[in-house]
């Protein structure tokens, strides 16, 4: 027998879907259209147009290479913006080993790419001054959302 969701449930269920979850490990992963120097030249620019500082680009592979060891595609973006930031380090300083935001791009044993981050949640969740509800932690979350849907061509 087919039941039919009501409407609000089969949107809640869509938004679920379609919004990345942190693992078990905390991290959230999703798959990019791009290869990673693509997808990492989109994220750089989606990080600088809303606004945000973009303080280094690591090229892992280039840094194997250069010692003569091989890795597949592997680049990290460091960036972040004072408006987020600020308020968990003045919540808890040592929220300052956790920001600037970190993404990695990566291609794994199939040739996929893949973005990686660390959960808001995750990351600031341990912090004594940290509270789980601070409206700081949603909008991180979500700008790191926004722009790793805005990377992964989605």
């Amino acid at each position: 027998m087919r039941t039919r969701l009501a409407p609000a449930v089969a949107v809640a269920a869509a938004l679920a879907l379609a919004t990345p979850a942190a693992g078990a490990d905390g991290i959230v992963r999703l798959q990019s259209a791009q290869d990673v120097s693509a997808t990492m030249d989109a994220l750089e620019a989606a990080v600088r147009d809303a606004g945000a500082t973009v303080f280094a680009r690591v090229d892992h592979a280039a840094g194997a290479e250069s010692v003569d060891m091989e890795l597949r595609a592997t680049e990290l973006l460091i960036f972040g913006n004072p408006q987020l930031g600020t308020p968990a380090i003045q919540d808890d300083v040592l929220a300052g080993l956790a920001l600037p935001l970190r993404v990695l791009a990566y291609e794994d044993a199939e040739g996929q790419t893949w973005i990686a981050y660390e959960a808001p949640a995750t990351m600031l969740g341990g912090l004594d001054g940290i509270a789980e509800d601070a409206e700081y932690v949603g909008r991180i979350t979500g700008a790191l959302e926004n722009l790793t849907a805005a990377a992964a061509g989605d």
